[in-house]
């Protein structure tokens, strides 16, 4: 089973960890997540994940930033990096339906949660139309006590 790493400006990265505990208790054993303060030096931020990635490994896993170029994910590809070629990837955007994706899937190999997360992250971003339900009209003043629409 691949470990969940996810590091993001706080308190994003904490804040996702919580989700997952909540929705997926048994999955989120193998999650750890690192808050990125603004006052951070980036040599305290790597050794920090540095640490959690240790933590989580098995020996694969995948790392989840919030923006792409920004210090969080700067620092994720840097250890992705340094890694067994393969064996620690990196997937910038994280949103819930990558997170619990990856969750759901952590038992396939590191290839493949990959493509779930993406596919996650994008099918879950959608526009929602709002609408009155059918067979339902508007009545204006319909919750007006002094007004009485019967139909007899």
């Amino acid at each position: 089973m691949l470990g969940l790493l996810i590091i993001a400006h706080a308190p994003l990265a904490s804040a996702l960890k919580s989700v997952a505990r909540h929705t997926f208790p048994d999955c989120a054993v193998t999650l750890e997540a690192l808050d990125v303060l603004p006052d951070m030096p980036v040599e305290q931020i790597e050794t920090l994940a540095r640490e959690l990635l240790i933590r989580v490994r098995g020996p694969e896993a995948l790392i989840l930033t919030d923006v792409f170029g920004a210090t969080p994910c700067n620092v994720a590809q840097r250890l992705a990096g340094l890694a067994e070629p393969g064996q620690v990837k990196v997937v910038t955007g994280v949103n819930v339906p990558m997170l619990w994706r990856s969750l759901c899937y952590c038992h396939e190999s590191l290839d493949a949660v990959v493509a779930r997360a993406v596919s996650g992250a994008t099918q879950g971003v959608m526009q929602v139309s709002i609408s009155r339900p059918q067979n339902q009209t508007y009545k204006p003043g319909a919750h007006d006590p002094n007004q009485h629409h019967h139909q007899q």
